[in-house]
């Protein structure tokens, strides 16, 4: 062989380069995505043009399943994509792409209209579970920074109040407490204000300390009541602090039990665990496009290592997390343009 002369592959064609070798995944990954079979070497040829002889892709395709990046399940002569090649195919997305102007419309005309903070995370996950076709999840906003916006009480009965505490986040917590003596109107609105003018503005990790010395401002009269109001309020800051998460779309996840050959299970039961998902949301870092990718044996939890999660954070410090969860058989490029475009509406909702 001359110097400079490309050497044949085995199968007569050109030795695979890099840009080919990208191509060919490529298209295995996207046939799989859409019809769940094991893809052959015929089918990309006919579905795909590779600009290269069906000989050259078989031999392309075995140089792929060499370095791990596909996979012959059972008998099949198809390939399908390990982790790996959907980790490979994933990073060569180079940027995410806009949602088309139907898919904005539709957002927004889901989650517009509302000001109660559940409301719109409901919204909010039914919105990208509806457009991504997985189980939609979302951290409530993170509060421990978040500032008091209002705090209400209601007169229930003679020693019943209904304590209502409002952050500046729009989250809204709530509580009945027996205040242990009997308050008319008149007085409750004087309580309300002294609490008020003490907790407006304050965050709500310094809140318990706050609210200590509230009561020993009151006239001796209310003390008793005000010592019972602002333990009230401490037990909803402490309920206001903790983490937890909205889910939508677990059918979608039931519907696609062939792609969870071991058991559909333990996903199930690591999505009602709201701690795994959480720690899971919490730890994941967005990479250049805005966004984070988990796939499979990436996940550090056993139950999820036929899984795939695409996330990204929200609000103004973004510290909260959206994103959604289905199997490894799934379309990042549009997953991961939905999880952006919802999580930024979101953002914008919240800020105004």
């Amino acid at each position: 062989m001359k110097r400079g002369q490309i050497e044949p592959d085995r199968a007569g064609g050109v030795p695979m380069s890099e840009p080919r070798k990208l191509e060919v995944l490529r298209a295995i990954v996207e046939d799989y995505v859409h019809s769940r079979e094991p893809v052959g070497s015929k089918a990309l040829v006919d579905r795909h043009h590779l600009g290269v002889s069906s000989a050259t892709i078989r031999n392309d395709m075995a140089a792929l399943e060499e370095e791990g990046l596909i996979t012959a399940p059972h008998t099949s002569s198809g390939r399908i994509p390990t982790d790996k090649g959907y980790r490979l195919f994933v990073d060569q997305i180079s940027a995410v792409k806009p949602l088309s102007g139907a898919e904005r419309r539709a957002i927004q005309a889901l989650l517009d209209g509302s000001d109660d903070l559940d409301e719109i995370l409901d919204r909010t996950v039914r919105t990208l579970a509806q457009l991504t076709n997985q189980v939609a999840v979302v951290q409530y906003p993170r509060t421990a920074t978040a500032t008091v916006r209002h705090v209400e009480f209601v007169l229930l009965a003679p020693h019943q109040v209904l304590i209502v505490l409002i952050l500046a986040s729009g989250k809204v917590d709530q509580r009945v407490s027996d205040v242990g003596q009997q308050l008319d109107e008149t007085t409750l609105a004087q309580l309300r204000g002294r609490f008020l003018t003490a907790l407006l503005g304050t965050e709500l990790a310094a809140l318990p300390a706050t609210l200590a010395g509230v009561p020993a401002s009151l006239p001796r009269e209310t003390r008793p009541a005000g010592l019972r109001l602002a333990a009230a309020l401490a037990q909803l800051a402490v309920a206001a602090r903790e983490d937890r998460i909205v889910m939508a779309g677990t059918a979608n996840l039931a519907r696609s039990n062939v792609d969870f050959p071991l058991s559909i299970g333990p996903v199930l039961d690591a999505l009602e665990e709201q701690v795994v998902m959480l720690r899971l949301l919490t730890d994941m870092a967005q990479d250049a496009r805005g966004v984070s990718v988990s796939i499979g044996r990436e996940n550090p939890y056993d139950a999820l290592v036929e899984a795939s999660v695409v996330a990204t954070g929200y609000g103004p410090d973004a510290l909260a997390k959206i994103g959604v969860l289905g199997p490894t058989r799934m379309d990042y490029p549009n997953t991961m343009a939905a999880v952006r475009a919802v999580a930024r509406y979101l953002s914008r909702i919240l800020a105004s």
